[in-house]
């Protein structure tokens, strides 16, 4: 239990280092729940029954700001459009709230916002299925204000694994590289969630740019291939890159792997895809649950995760990715987006500073961002865009 001292000076020091949180999947819900009727949900005012993310806990979190997911399901046979509609949803809020809402596409327009008093909005794709291995429409998806691109979801693609799928290509391909040094001279950051480890050292070793992971926790905190080895976390200092540690139970509680499985399982008994979180869906996984208690993740167990990720890759290389939305469960005291004084609260009574929380919640996010836009100018200057194609780099066909 958090002590109400530390939760004063966690607030406080929000209202100067508000959080960056790397990944929120509100645009797939607003998707799925009411097909983008931006009315039906509207964010403005609390949407506690359907959401964990609306403005007013948006502000109680202290969020200053948010890396929207425009995630599409790999399985969709239209992944582009679907994800041009993801980042039209986007513009939508961001034009229907925009005293709330910032649009940001750089560190400063990041700080612009801080200063305003505004939620700076950015963007970040999540899964390289999203660019049907075009690198044209990857810099299409630049050009739209998308700042990251996760290689992979949770299916392999053609030229990169997936942490949670068969290997195929033994981590990147030569396509793979070429997508990763084309994000580098965009400016549009390299996220490692989700990728197989293979996948994760083989961008390493590609990229002139820091790397981030959006919404991952650590593998030897809880043996979860969605979670980061140590020897990666290792290298984030030389890379300069940030690991974004998530709140998922199933990611960071490893009493909750087996159970999510089987919880897994029985969605898809019912014909449901296992990540879908319809009201259809969470009666399901309610009704599993009231059988089957699941193991409750609480803040604590997210604090044991930043405690070994500073004690590996240091505070530098250190930041927050909830995934709210994209996600059927969340830890105690970490309910919604309005959660994340609790947090910092509670590495505060672990001795954690205030020049560490800092870092943690606002600078070191922001300082990646910008360090890939220095990285970007120094490389067009030296090179045009790639027209390589797929087939020529890992077939040997033109």
């Amino acid at each position: 239990m958090t002590s109400p001292a530390s939760l004063d000076t966690a607030r406080a020091l929000l209202c100067d280092f508000p959080v960056v949180d790397g990944h929120n999947d509100l645009p797939w819900a607003l998707r799925e729940q009411v097909r983008y009727d931006l009315d039906a949900r509207d964010i403005a005012v609390r949407q506690d029954a359907h959401l964990h993310t609306d403005i007013p806990r948006l502000r109680e979190g202290g969020v200053g700001a948010q890396y929207w997911s425009v995630y599409v399901r790999a399985d969709l046979p239209d992944a582009v459009p679907a994800t041009l509609e993801q980042i039209d949803c986007v513009r939508q809020l961001i034009e229907r709230h925009p005293g709330e809402l910032r649009a940001a596409l750089t560190a400063a327009d990041m700080e612009a916002a801080r200063r305003e008093g505004r939620i700076a909005s950015l963007m970040g794709a999540e899964g390289g299925h999203s660019i049907a291995n075009s690198l044209g429409t990857l810099r299409s998806l630049h050009a739209l204000g998308v700042r990251y691109l996760t290689l992979t979801h949770n299916d392999n693609v053609d030229w990169a694994d997936s942490a949670t799928d068969e290997p195929r290509v033994g981590g990147l391909s030569a396509f793979g590289r070429q997508v990763v040094r084309e994000m580098n001279r965009l400016g549009m950051l390299v996220d490692l969630s989700h990728v197989a480890e293979t996948t994760m050292r083989d961008a390493l070793d590609a990229t002139s740019a820091p790397v981030i992971f959006s919404h991952s926790s650590a593998r030897a905190v809880c043996d979860h291939p969605r979670n980061i080895p140590d020897d990666v976390l290792e290298r984030l200092p030389a890379n300069g890159g940030v690991a974004m540690v998530t709140f998922v139970p199933k990611f960071v509680l490893q009493a909750a792997v087996d159970w999510t499985a089987a919880a897994d399982e029985n969605m898809r008994a019912h014909g449901l895809h296992h990540l879908d979180t319809s009201p259809e869906a969470m009666k399901i996984h309610r009704a599993f649950e009231e059988r089957n208690p699941r193991p409750v993740a609480t803040v604590s167990t997210v604090a044991d995760h930043l405690d070994h990720m500073r004690a590996v890759a240091g505070i530098d290389h250190l930041g927050i990715g909830g995934d709210y939305d994209g996600t059927a469960f969340t830890p105690d005291g970490l309910d919604d987006v309005s959660g994340y004084p609790n947090l910092l609260a509670e590495l505060l009574d672990r001795g954690w500073s205030r020049a560490d929380l800092a870092k943690l919640t606002w600078q070191n996010a922001v300082r990646v961002l910008g360090a890939a836009e220095d990285v970007a100018r120094d490389l067009q200057a030296t090179r045009g865009p790639s027209n390589a194609t797929i087939e020529s780099l890992d077939t040997g066909t033109a």
